[in-house]
């Protein structure tokens, strides 16, 4: 019996990461796509050890017209896929005044354009299959704009708002769709970022519930779910208090968060 297949974006750390293992261990064969090869060869190795799941490793930036176009050859290579977990993405705390602009167009390019470009191919040959699955990895960060780091939450803002419509106008034909908006997940994603000092005060969830999570949304035809209580929390007060009190409160945190990060550290 051929085994389903699953393409996961963003697959050699953190979130990407824990979507594979878990549907390597629930009978999928994967697409691992994402920039770091020596770990997505050793993840493919690993998953074939322990639960028999071939890999196809995929060596793109996302972010890059190549990248799209060596990840959607793939994908019709494979004849198409089950899943499609869309996943890559980054982000960056810090003023805009000083931010670096291809960074910030950058970010742009990754997380709203190449869900984009992935979403618009899987979902026909879903559809026509009458089957499928679509996560798109968002963020509590899309609940309120968020002065410190302004662009990233306007692309996880893009997902979600992506994701919901789709949801809604594939609503019969077999195919599903959902958010995840985790809140703070120990990962490498911190790193990238640009924060390691008051962002690790903050209580953090794990890339393994996030995935539960999702999975459980999946099941129950939400269009969305905030995993982790700190975006549960995001959720409620983004739909209860008015806009201007939440972009203030989130500004205020992240403007911390930037300044912690980038405070030298005090002489001994």
């Amino acid at each position: 019996m051929t085994r389903p297949l699953a393409l996961v974006t963003g697959a050699s750390a953190g979130i990407g990461l824990a979507f594979a293992e878990h549907y390597a261990a629930h009978g999928h064969d994967l697409i691992l796509v994402a920039r770091r090869e020596e770990r997505l060869r050793e993840l493919a190795d690993r998953l074939r050890a322990e639960h028999g799941a071939q890999s196809t490793v995929v060596v793109a930036d996302l972010a890059t017209i190549q990248g799209r176009a060596d990840t959607r050859a793939a994908v019709d290579a494979a004849g198409g896929v089950r899943v499609g977990i869309v996943n890559a993405g980054f982000g960056a705390v810090g003023p805009i005044a000083t931010a670096d602009r291809a960074r910030q167009v950058e970010m742009v390019d990754l997380n709203c354009g190449a869900t984009t470009d992935l979403v618009c191919h899987l979902v026909p040959a879903m559809v026509a299959r009458q089957s499928g699955d679509i996560v798109i990895v968002s963020s509590a960060a899309a609940w309120q704009p968020i002065p410190y780091t302004a662009t990233y939450a306007a692309t996880k803002a893009f997902g979600l708002f992506l994701a919901e419509a789709l949801h809604n106008e594939l609503r019969g034909t077999g195919v599903r769709v959902v958010a995840a908006c985790p809140g703070p997940v120990r990962t490498e994603f911190g790193t990238v970022a640009g924060t390691s000092g008051t962002s690790h005060r903050i209580p953090h969830e794990t890339a393994d519930g996030v995935v539960r999570a999702t999975i459980r949304a999946l099941g129950s035809g939400s269009p969305r779910v905030a995993t982790g209580w700190l975006a549960r929390l995001t959720t409620w007060s983004a739909s209860l208090l008015p806009r201007r009190v939440t972009v203030a409160a989130a500004g205020a945190i992240h403007r911390r968060i930037h300044t912690d990060d980038h405070t030298p550290p005090k002489a001994p």
